[in-house]
């Protein structure tokens, strides 16, 4: 039920930057009628992850899809995506420490709201995050990680003596400079 080829390419390019993943309001940005996802859930052409989140049945399923659909379930009503992945999440998607969380930790604007409960695999850390502290993964954020090891010393859930070993292999990684982890301060007793 596109108006035209073109919605089916406009969601085609949107989805292409999330893993094959959408929202309907952007299937409805896209050009597509309000009654497109019942019809193409049924043909299978849509597939239903959550509610309002779809996957294009042509795309397999990538690296972690799973940030991808809380990306997308974090969404304002305008639309914008209102998380960034952080702490013990964005350590272990750097894989600079060896942290493996078990539930997901992501950074929303202190206002954030949703209209349903939280998720029981949800973390929320509330923060606003300037555009300099985000890096763009493959259709999610996650805190820079000069950022996330700053975020991870605030929250002293993780031994700090951990985090220094984290921010080395940082370093030695080329994810933060030398110049950048001078900057960082760790407790005196260190």
């Amino acid at each position: 039920m596109p108006k035209n080829r073109e919605a089916a390419n406009k969601l085609f390019e949107i989805a292409e930057r999330q893993q094959g993943y959408f929202t309907y309001k952007q299937a409805l940005a896209a050009g597509y009628y309000r009654r497109a996802a019942h019809f193409y859930a049924k043909t299978g052409e849509w597939l239903r992850e959550k509610r309002g989140i779809y996957r294009l049945a042509k795309f397999s399923i990538a690296d972690r899809p799973d940030l991808v659909i809380w990306s997308l379930w974090s969404a304002d009503r305008k639309g914008n995506i209102q998380c960034v992945y952080s702490h013990q999440t964005a350590l272990s998607l750097y894989d600079i420490t060896d942290v493996n969380p078990a539930k997901i930790h992501m950074t929303v604007p202190r206002l954030f709201r949703k209209g349903t409960g939280l998720p029981k695999i949800l973390i929320l850390h509330r923060a606003e995050i300037p555009l300099s502290d985000i890096s763009l993964f493959q259709g999610y954020r996650v805190t820079s990680p000069a950022r996330t090891i700053r975020d991870m010393l605030e929250a002293g859930t993780m031994h700090p003596q951990d985090i220094k070993t984290g921010l080395r292999q940082a370093v030695q990684k080329g994810l933060i400079t030398g110049e950048e982890a001078g900057k960082i301060a760790f407790p005196k007793d260190m």
